[in-house]
């Protein structure tokens, strides 16, 4: 997008806002004009709202009742490179502009006058009376390290009134301080030297470092192994571009990686980067999407938000596990971070690089084609060798009733115990049960407000949804009939899978990772330290476990349940169960001691097993690519949901009924039309849930066509429609 000149006072410009309002409103400039990407307050209604100044006002409205900006705002602006990639990622995900803006301006206080500000953080006393108030205040401080908080802020997070931290602030155990509002972040030395790499590490490094001198767009796969130090290769080329002068992004899956992450950040440049997640205070948030603008922040780690942030001159973006599913947005605007990332370096002339031990068949495709570059890294950094991969026959072991570790996984825990090492059990279950079910009736306990089972988590004492969150105590007497005593859990999570641990291996000391048992990101990520550390023997874990954690100790990872991702008819069923155990598998043998990967199985010659166990990762690869372009399925064909949510299920229905019948500019592009039918989970938060499944060519106008047919009928009230391109879930 080209940036225009300068707006003199009284020029015609629109204006967007993040209001539904439909597109860019005009405006009069203020006293001393304006420019193209500034921020600017408005006047919409009654209200003053904040605005992005989006070029010449269209003039389509009496020019008499035009209001003026009310001022433009002491921050960067959006440049044409930032404003083009929200209308062109808001072109492809179907998503209105004001919804794009909102997710570029999610940071507090941007109106604000830059200046002094209070911050409240921990002090060093103890306050001579606790109460549940003050522990709850000093807990949200002590979960945030030496983070500050402005009054209202750190109130809202304890729960408690303002008395109650400026009771503390008396009392010495809360500190409060003027600070800078945002100053820009200490300085990082691209010309300190890296660790020693080998071989091929130093050659891919070295590739990544010339793509960079090079200029222009470029995305790079960055395949290896676990451990293989893709990490450092890619520091090499993060070296590159801030010796450049140019700003570079770092998107992790996890917010619980950032802290190891950050480590070796520092210790490889000598300072810190700037961190964008949702375990920041809205006071760094501010600092950090000010500093991108203006060039204050050199290298942001993030999660998949970071990449709306408004960078000066971003010159290089790294996806690292680019296969990973969170990347994925499933509420709201509906995007796939890593396919974003690609476009958004398209357009500032930046380099991409997509890492990952085990990529997604989208980047896969795109790399044996030649759209994207590809280094590939065949072994690991260092003394660390691959674990040894073998599966465990269940069908032949001799297993209790009641138990999920089978006697051959009980035995190479205790070998592992016995040396002094670690071991990890995986399993890709929440809670402690999936099921809770009446032993009378049959009856089994769901949530009230969606279609789904609540599962037990006995840690908390509460039932939880996974769907909606709802929560509530575990009972006595069964809800349908009233029988005391006769509720029973069915099936394992890791809670149960704990509870056995415990009984098996008095002796041990047990670290159970799953997100729902850690109150923040901070409390799980000094787990996760403690862990490496050496604070626990047996680590028992969800998917969380596979996200790039380096454990030194650990050298056998039992996998309880590998049959558990087959089941189901999601079209990346088998690439998933792939990755994931691979990734698991990964975790093992990292540090110079050899490593096992065991898998429990009911299926071994299932062809997905025999390839994990194999580990011929391309021809997996080439064997899903040829069967899912013989389906005309992604990555060789297009797809987008869309889903309908109401409290009313014959008018969702009727609704998506009356647009199937209206499927005419769908016919156009040759798309295939599916449904309405009702969703897998059916109901959440109380909304009946409806879907159609468009399938269309790989070159196909799908979104025009979508546009069009969607287009025609006005929703009506109390009905929801979202539309997801290139879908990762189909529940």
């Amino acid at each position: 997008m080209d940036e225009p000149g300068h707006f003199a006072q009284g020029a015609l410009v629109a204006v967007l806002t993040a209001e539904p309002v439909g597109r860019p409103l005009d405006y009069r400039a203020p006293e001393g004009g304006c420019f193209a990407g500034a921020l600017v307050e408005v006047p919409l209604g009654p209200r003053r709202v904040l605005g992005v100044v989006w070029g010449t006002g269209k003039g389509d409205y009496d020019l008499t009742k035009l209001r003026t900006i009310i001022r433009v705002l002491d921050a960067a602006p959006l440049s044409g490179a930032m404003r083009a990639f929200l209308v062109r990622m808001g072109e492809y995900t179907l998503t209105p502009l004001s919804v794009m803006l909102r997710l570029a301006t999610r940071a507090p206080g941007l109106g604000d006058p830059p200046g002094m500000r209070k911050l409240f953080r921990a002090g060093e006393a103890v306050p001579e009376r606790m109460t549940d108030a003050r522990a709850r205040v000093l807990r949200v401080l002590g979960e945030h390290g030496g983070a500050g908080f402005a009054l209202a802020e750190l109130a809202a997070l304890a729960g408690v009134g303002a008395s109650v931290i400026k009771g503390l602030v008396a009392s010495g155990a809360v500190i409060e301080a003027e600070s800078p509002r945002d100053a820009p972040f200490a300085r990082l030395d691209p010309a300190l030297p890296g660790l020693v790499l080998a071989e091929d590490q130093a050659a891919a490094a070295a590739k990544l470092r010339a793509a960079l001198r090079g200029g222009g767009y470029g995305t790079t796969l960055l395949q290896g192994v676990t451990g293989s130090g893709k990490t450092e290769v890619y520091l090499e080329a993060v070296a590159e571009c801030l010796a450049a002068g140019r700003q570079a992004l770092v998107l992790l899956p996890e917010i619980a990686l950032t802290g190891a992450f950050l480590a070796r950040v520092e210790a490889r440049f000598a300072a810190r980067p700037g961190e964008w997640h949702s375990g920041q205070t809205q006071a760094e948030r501010r600092r950090l999407w000010r500093m991108a603008g203006a060039g204050g922040v050199q290298l942001v780690v993030g999660a998949r938000s970071a990449l709306f942030l408004p960078f000066r001159d971003l010159g290089l973006i790294v996806v690292d596990e680019e296969h990973d599913q969170s990347y994925k947005q499933e509420e709201g605007a509906l995007y796939n971070a890593r396919d974003m990332a690609v476009l958004r370096a398209s357009l500032c002339d930046a380099q991409v690089v997509l890492a990952s031990a085990t990529p997604s068949l989208e980047t896969w495709v795109n790399a044996e084609a030649g759209k994207y570059a590809r280094i590939a890294l065949a072994s690991r950094f260092g003394v660390a060798e691959l674990p040894e991969m073998r599966a465990i026959d269940l069908r032949a072991e001799a297993q209790e009733a009641g138990r999920w570790i089978s006697p051959t996984l009980v035995g190479e825990v205790q070998a592992r115990l016995d040396a002094g090492e670690q071991a990890m059990l995986f399993l890709n279950r929440r809670g402690y049960a999936p099921v809770t079910v009446c032993r009378a009736c049959g009856h089994q306990i769901g949530c009230r407000h969606c279609d789904a089972r609540l599962v037990e988590h006995r840690f908390l004492k509460r039932l939880m949804c996974h769907q909606c969150g709802e929560t509530e105590p575990l009972p006595e007497a069964c809800p349908a009939c009233g029988a005391v005593g006769r509720l029973s859990a069915v099936g394992p999570g890791v809670e149960r899978l704990a509870e056995e641990v415990a009984e098996r291996f008095p002796a041990a000391r047990l670290a159970v990772l799953s997100s729902d048992l850690f109150g923040s990101a901070r409390a799980l990520k000094a787990a996760i330290e403690g862990i490496a550390a050496g604070s626990a023997d047996i680590i028992i874990g969800t998917q969380i476990v596979a996200k790039g954690h380096n454990f030194p100790l650990l050298t056998l990872v039992g996998v309880i349940d590998a049959d558990l991702g087959l089941q189901g008819s999601d079209l990346r069923a088998a690439e998933r169960t792939f990755q994931l155990m691979r990734q698991v598998a990964g975790r093992a043998g990292r540090a110079g001691r050899p490593g096992v990967a065991l898998l429990q199985t009911h299926q071994p010659d299932h062809p997905v097993i025999r390839a994990i166990l194999a580990g011929d990762e391309e021809e997996f690869w080439r064997a899903e690519a040829e069967g899912r372009r013989a389906a005309g399925v992604p990555p060789f064909g297009r797809m987008a949901g869309i889903i309908l949510s109401g409290p009313d299920l014959a008018r969702v229905f009727d609704f998506g009924t009356e647009l199937a019948r209206r499927a005419a500019p769908l016919k156009r592009i040759g798309a295939e039309l599916y449904g309405p039918a009702a969703a897998p989970i059916a109901r959440v938060r109380g909304r009946h849930r409806v879907r159609l499944l468009v399938k269309a060519d790989r070159a196909a106008p799908l979104q025009a066509a979508l546009a069009e047919w969607l287009g025609q009928l006005k929703l009506p009230g109390q009905l929801r429609l979202s539309v997801d391109i290139d879908p990762q879930s189909f529940l």
